[in-house]
C-alpha cells in the first residue's frame, strides 16, 4: 500500500512541475509577443506610436531607446541560462511598463476607456507572473 500512495504522490507532484512549466511558458510567451511587437512598433514608429509619445511631452528619440530596451529585454527572458541577466530584464521590464502607466497617469492621458494605464499595467502584470511561475534553471 505504501508504494501506492509513494507513487500516487510522485505523479501528483510531477503533474504540478508540468502543470507550472506550461502556466510558465504560457505567460512567458504572451508577454514576450506583447513586449515584441510593442518594441517593433515603437522602433518604425506606427501604431500611433508617435502620438503616444508625444502627447505627454516626451522628445520622439525616446520611442528608439524604448523599443531597442524591450527587444533586448524579451531576448533575454527567452533565451536559456543567464539567470542574473533575466533577473535584470525582468526588473527593467517591470519598471519600463509601469512608468510608462505612470508617464500616462501624470499627463492626465489615460486614452479610451483608460487604455494607455491599463495596458502598460497588464503587461507589468504578465511580467511579475512571468517571474513568480520561472522555473528552478532560471533561478539565480
Amino acid at each position: 500500500m505504501n508504494k501506492v500512495i509513494g507513487a500516487e504522490t510522485t505523479a501528483k507532484v510531477e503533474t504540478q512541475i508540468q502543470g507550472k512549466l506550461i502556466a510558465y511558458w504560457s505567460v512567458t510567451l504572451l508577454l514576450a509577443v506583447s513586449i515584441t511587437l510593442s518594441g517593433i512598433g515603437q522602433l518604425m514608429r506606427i501604431g500611433g506610436n508617435v502620438e503616444l509619445v508625444t502627447s505627454i511631452g516626451y522628445p520622439l528619440y525616446i520611442t528608439t531607446i524604448l523599443g531597442n530596451w524591450k527587444i533586448l529585454g524579451v531576448i533575454a527572458i527567452i533565451v536559456p541560462r543567464f539567470p542574473r541577466l533575466k533577473e535584470w530584464a525582468h526588473a527593467g521590464l517591470f519598471f519600463l511598463m509601469t512608468g510608462a502607466a505612470l508617464s500616462h497617469a501624470l499627463a492626465d492621458d489615460f486614452g479610451d476607456y483608460g487604455f494607455h494605464f491599463i495596458l502598460p499595467l497588464s503587461y507589468a502584470a504578465l511580467n511579475i507572473a512571468s517571474w513568480a511561475l520561472r522555473p528552478e534553471s532560471r533561478k539565480l
